[in-house]
């Protein structure tokens, strides 16, 4: 339960209820435990600075006090889940004691003194709160209580005053700090991270006025008090090693660069008193404390001890708890809540209630004995602590003889079956591993796990073969191998598989295990606690955190290397100067490693310099393009091919060059799809795709270059409404310039391929539009024919009963298109059945269509537009050609002023004055009635419409849209009917024919 709020508390504490309280019914003591039955009972603890929150799963039947103890009786006679507040009491919680009587469970919890305490009901469950009284100061680490682990009494060693005055004193290049105490007193001194901590076994106020300022010993001093123990928590740079003595009450503390190793502690296992557990032989033990680390936020139990000095020289790591190293003292890092800490003076006995989970004494198998003449190389402490130095070591007969003593060893011990064990085979393989054999190790370890499967269980093979294969790159290998439940709480493991994401670019994840890693860093062998350093660098980088980076880089630098990992470190300071606003510093380190021999290395270091370079302006963009192009192709295969193309990339870009960027681009998308670049190079291309199509940076290619490009790069085209919108832009462009057959092409693919439903319908009318304007109306009818679909809208109905009608006349189907236009009373129906009756030289009607469609145009001043100049000569001739004098009289009064200001205004004179004045000719009469003036009006305004219509997808919403049209009237008549009416012959013509 997380630690409540101070408003949350203040809030709780105003309603608790004081319910159920009764005398002491229940004075009697506590009677034994019976042996419980079914669940136990739930209990949740949650503390906060001043507050201790404990609720209870279940209601109890009955509250009451026995004296100081709060004793609450619960109906079901089963245990709770007091395990964690009998081993690790919070806050102003003194024990907590249980045992069922009479089949019900009688829970007894004891404030700590002076505590006040409580109950209350919320939320359904019962609670009890415990704080601190006026006259009680909260308690700052929580834990067993030392006292009553502490041995015999002795002197008080807190001086009178209270105050431990701390006295430095510089000795050459390192600094004792002095801590006077009144009498002899425990004390522990340890390292964690950046961090060493001094701990006493007294509470006492330590003075760090006197602390010099501006050592390199130290950067901060900090105290820190509990309520039975003092600590001082001192910043300090990895190098500075610190050694602690004593005499009689007087602590030294040494700060420097070397210290003398103190004395073991024995740690041993111990199955014989119960469940599984260590212990730790600590000569004069004080006591037990747990201390709550500020900044990584979780808690230590320190155990402090007389002089002379005794600890720990390296970490030791297991599934329930790891023991750090340390230079006084013991500490434990528990990795299980209920882990206990006890000591008796000199033996500290580590445990949980159910046991350690240690390694089955059946792994004792594989230590079968081997001649004591090989001398194989020592197992680590940790599983993946690789031993370079010692598992090397050849002695006097060289490699060579050492390898085949080895090799002798190992085949021997495999032929003699799985009893022989395999401890030759895992010696062998240390000293691969340890000489960075690691393709020789990666074969032996696969063999040895093929012949004896039980290996793959086992924490040093895995740890083994897993460094193997991180050293010979493979390291999707490497993380299926440190991923074995074996390795998770192995600290050298997570140094492993830090480096491993650091090299596969999942840089976060790198800084996470690199931290869980770090108490094994001091473990590591000079080269590779530089190389893992260096990475750890690196991913702080990646993700921002400079201060890190800065602290590795130090470390990794401090190391004896060779010419290649010096250059490696170089690398990373100038990302670290870059990225640190000092790019002179940076190109100057650049420039050294871009002159490595080792590709890796210097590739990178080009690309960041060329890159710096032209953020600069020291280059123009054309020598940085030539170089980055000669780059790509001179180191490939890695993040900085990726790398290198993506900048490459964003150079055409920003000069519009589309095509280069597109095809650089892609010409790296299908390299190394595992790197997180590979994922940026993909974004970018996509993007780009985007800005040329979507946010129109196409539009001022010429129409032909945009298609073209389009059709090169189509497979970029996004899923869903966006890539619809893009095509949609893409054709309108097209059917501008008058290149529908490209254009039909394009949304005929969108209709077989990426549409459905009431979308393709929509897209669908459009291509009809398209092949009608391309004079294709048999295209335009089977584009219809093969999107019907139910349910559509009204809109989009109407607009393909017209476009069908019109593809209908285009193949001379007359009346069939005025029968799908019989109840369409719409000035685009009427302008359909104008072209029908025109072209069956039904002349009467096509006048009056004709006419009608004018309407009351001859009363605007305005010039006729081309549409209507065609609508007018086709009306006159229509009229004349079927005698209409009258009506062509009418049409010669109302628009002969606004025939002669038109554009044709001979043609619409000749027309306007009929057949009787013999002005029309039979050439000229050919010419008037020709269909082509016509047809280029209806294209025109298709176009136009085409392009103001919107598109059929929303980008934002993917909502359908359809342009609306002027509904069609309604008629009553049954379908039969309106189906059966014919349409009205011209006089002096007979019936049309059903076609």
């Amino acid at each position: 339960m997380p630690s409540l709020r101070p408003h949350l508390v203040a809030t709780i504490c105003a309603s608790l209820v004081l319910g159920g309280m009764t005398p002491a019914a229940w004075a009697a003591p506590v009677p034994a435990k019976a042996a419980p039955q079914g669940a136990p009972l739930g209990v949740k603890v949650g503390q906060a600075k001043d507050l201790t929150h404990i609720e209870f799963g279940t209601d109890p039947t009955s509250v009451g006090r026995d004296g100081a103890d709060v004793v609450l009786r619960f109906a079901r006679g089963v245990s709770p889940e007091v395990s964690r507040l009998k081993i690790d009491p919070p806050h102003f919680v003194k024990a907590v004691t249980w045992a069922v009587q009479g089949g019900a469970l009688e829970l007894r919890v004891t404030p700590a003194k002076g505590a006040g305490f409580r109950l209350g009901k919320a939320d359904g469950a019962t609670f009890l709160n415990l704080f601190a009284t006026p006259d009680t100061a909260p308690t700052v680490a929580s834990g067993p209580s030392p006292k009553d682990q502490a041995p015999a009494a002795r002197a008080n060693p807190v001086p009178e005053n209270g105050v431990v005055k701390m006295q430095p004193d510089l000795q050459g290049g390192s600094l004792a700090l002095r801590f006077p105490w009144r009498a002899p007193l425990g004390a522990a001194v340890f390292r964690r991270g950046d961090a060493i901590w001094i701990v006493f076994d007294a509470k006492a106020n330590i003075d760090l006025s006197a602390a010099p300022r501006g050592r390199p010993q130290f950067q901060t001093m900090q105290k820190m008090q509990g309520a039975d123990y003092s600590a001082v928590r001192i910043i300090a740079p990895p190098t500075v090693m610190a050694s602690a003595q004593a005499l009689g009450g007087l602590w030294t503390i040494t700060l420097g660069p070397s210290t003398t190793p103190p004395t073991a502690i024995p740690l041993a296992r111990d199955d014989a008193s119960g469940p599984a557990s260590l212990t730790a032989q600590v000569a004069g033990s004080t006591g037990v404390f747990w201390l709550n680390d500020p900044v990584v936020g979780d808690r230590l139990a320190v155990v402090t001890a007389l002089s002379p000095a005794k600890g720990l020289d390296q970490l030791h790591a297991f599934v329930d708890a790891a023991l750090l190293p340390s230079t006084q003292g013991l500490v434990i890092q528990p990795a299980a809540e209920d882990l206990a800490v006890s000591t008796d003076g000199d033996t500290v006995r580590i445990g949980r209630p159910r046991g350690l989970a240690l390694s089955p004494t059946t792994a004792r198998a594989r230590a079968i004995a081997v001649a004591p003449a090989l001398d194989l190389p020592a197992q680590s402490s940790l599983p993946a602590l690789i031993d370079f130095a010692g598992w090397s070591r050849t002695g006097e007969g060289g490699f060579t003889r050492r390898y085949q003593s080895l090799i002798a060893a190992a085949v021997d011990e495999g032929g003699k079956g799985k009893t022989a064990g395999v401890q030759a085979r895992l010696g062998l393989a240390r000293f691969l591993v340890g000489s960075e054999l690691s393709f020789e190790a990666i074969g032996l370890l696969d063999l040895l796990a093929k012949t004896n499967q039980p290996m793959l269980g086992d924490a040093e093979f895995r740890g083994l073969r897993g460094a193997a294969r991180a050293m010979a790159g493979r390291y999707k290998d490497a993380q299926a191998d440190f991923s074995s439940p074996t390795l998770t709480d192995d600290p050298a493991s997570a140094l492993w598989r830090g480096y491993v994401a650091a090299k596969l670019g999942d840089f976060p994840g790198a800084r996470e295990q690199f931290s869980r890693g770090h108490a094994a860093l001091p473990l590591v062998g000079p080269v590779w606690r530089a190389r893992f350093a260096r990475l750890d660098a690196e991913a702080a980088l990646a993700t921002g955190d400079l201060g890190t980076a800065r602290n590795e880089l130090i470390l990794a630098s401090g190391e004896h290397l060779d010419l290649i990992d010096t250059q490696a470190v170089q690398l990373t300071q100038g990302k670290l100067s870059e990225a640190d606003n000092h790019p002179d510093q940076a190109l100057g380190l650049y420039d050294q490693v871009a002159k490595s021999a080792y590709g890796a290395l210097a590739a990178p270091a080009i690309l960041r310099a060329t890159q710096l370079r032209l953020a600069k302006g020291l280059i123009q963009p054309a020598i940085a393009v030539t170089a980055l192009d000669s780059l790509r192709y001179r180191w490939r295969g890695d993040a900085t091919e990726l790398e290198t193309v993506r900048a490459l990339g964003h150079i055409y870009l920003a000069q519009g060059r589309w095509r280069e960027a597109l095809e650089a681009l892609r010409s790296a998308g299908q390299r190394s799809p595992d790197q997180p670049a590979s994922v940026a190079v993909a974004d970018d291309l996509a993007s780009a795709f985007r800005a040329l199509f979507l946010d129109g940076q196409a539009d001022g290619m010429q129409p032909i270059q945009a298609l073209a490009l389009f059709y090169d790069f189509r497979d970029l085209t996004p899923i869903g409404a966006d890539g619809d919108f893009m095509v949609r832009k893409l054709v309108k462009r097209l059917v501008s310039v008058d290149l529908l057959g490209q254009a039909s092409d394009l949304l005929k693919y969108q209709v077989e391929n990426r549409l459905d439903g009431v979308p393709k319908a929509a897209v669908s009318t459009d291509l009809a539009v398209i092949d009608l304007m391309d004079k294709r109306p048999e295209d335009a009818l089977n584009a219809l024919n093969n999107s019907r679909t139910t349910l559509l809208p009204n809109a989009l109905n109407a607009q393909r009963r017209l476009v069908e009608a019109r593809a209908l006349t285009g193949l001379g189907r007359y009346d069939h298109a005025l029968e799908i236009l019989l109840t369409d009373k719409s000035a685009d129906a009427s302008d359909i059945r104008a072209e029908a009756e025109w072209k069956q030289h039904a002349w009467p009607a096509a006048a009056q269509l004709l006419e009608a469609q004018l309407g009351d145009r001859w009363k605007a001043p305005q010039p006729l537009s081309g549409e209507e100049q065609g609508r007018l000569m086709r009306a006159s001739i229509a009229y004349s050609l079927a005698g209409d004098d009258g009506a062509l009289g009418r049409l010669r009064t109302r628009y002969a002023s606004l025939a002669e200001v038109s554009s044709t205004p001979d043609a619409l004179r000749v027309a306007l004055a009929g057949v009787s004045d013999g002005a029309l000719t039979a050439q000229g009469f050919a010419r008037a009635a020709s269909d082509a003036a016509a047809f280029s009006g209806w294209v025109a305004a298709m176009k136009k419409r085409f392009n103001d219509k919107p598109s059929w997808f929303s980008p934002a919403t993917g909502a359908i849209t359809v342009t609306p049209v002027a509904p069609p009237t309604a008629v009553k008549a049954p379908l039969r009917q309106a189906q059966a009416a014919p349409a009205k012959p011209a006089p002096g013509k007979p019936a049309p024919k059903k076609g």
